[in-house]
């Protein structure tokens, strides 16, 4: 059975940073397209950054030089790493996998099957 979790998320001001973390479990990290979306209120969900199999790295443009995106197959782990962080970054942030084997990671959520209940990132100015 295909599980996500995430943590990691948590209340910090302007110009902060924050590491996120996303554990994978019930199928091979190595192997699957992994992505940070988020979601704030008011807005729709938003594609953060991809990562597939072959660490090739997608990017959303209003992260792009401030966020970067990670992963350590052996511990099935995922990571977001948040600098820089503004008030506009303030939403839940998932992540999401993908069901099928490919090379192919876009920021569009109707790509992945597989997301994680989410970890609250709040950014004060």
């Amino acid at each position: 059975q295909v599980q996500l979790v995430e943590s990691g998320g948590g209340s910090v001001q302007a110009g902060g940073s924050l590491k996120l973390s996303c554990v994978a479990s019930g199928f091979p990290l190595s192997t699957y397209c992994v992505a940070w979306f988020r979601l704030a209120p008011g807005k729709e969900r938003e594609g953060v950054m991809s990562i597939g199999r072959d660490g090739t790295i997608t990017y959303g443009d209003s992260v792009k030089g401030r966020f970067t995106i990670s992963k350590d197959n052996a511990a099935g782990t995922l990571y977001l790493h948040l600098n820089s962080l503004e008030p506009e970054d303030s939403a839940m942030y998932h992540c999401a996998a993908r069901s099928v084997a490919s090379v192919y990671c876009p920021l569009d959520r109707s790509a992945y099957a597989y997301w994680g209940p989410g970890t609250q990132v709040t950014v004060s100015s």
